[in-house]
């Protein structure tokens, strides 16, 4: 079973709520699996910290709309600032999502990275 997510990349702005999603985004990619924040949120991060690249996304119109998706992933950055990451879970609804995640690359790996070495 494929864990569908989308990756939107938004500008940060005073004002703006990094646990509430934004009203512009500058671009957008669709994953289609392995989009939970154990795959793909340690995959973002780390290429945002190491250049490491990140392989399988699909770029798409900023409009573009899926009825499945698992998870929706947004980069905050503008110059002079650090980037922050937060994620948000489908809950079930089509539209309903849940902001579950919100911090810098590094608070992002040591927390879900962490989750991962527990299970094994």
């Amino acid at each position: 079973m494929s864990t569908r997510a989308q990756i939107r990349f938004a500008t940060r702005e005073d004002g703006v709520s990094f646990s509430e999603q934004p009203e512009q985004i500058h671009a957008q990619f669709y994953n289609h699996s392995d989009g939970y924040p154990e795959g793909l949120g340690l995959e973002i991060a780390e290429s945002l910290l190491d250049s490491m690249k990140i392989y399988g996304w699909e770029v798409e119109y900023l409009d573009t709309k899926h009825g499945d998706l698992e998870y929706i992933y947004y980069i905050w950055q503008a110059p002079g600032k650090t980037t922050w990451i937060s994620i948000f879970e489908g809950m079930g609804n089509g539209d309903d999502f849940e902001c579950i995640f919100v911090g810098e690359p590094q608070k992002l790996i040591d927390k879900y990275k962490q989750n991962t070495n527990n299970d094994g």
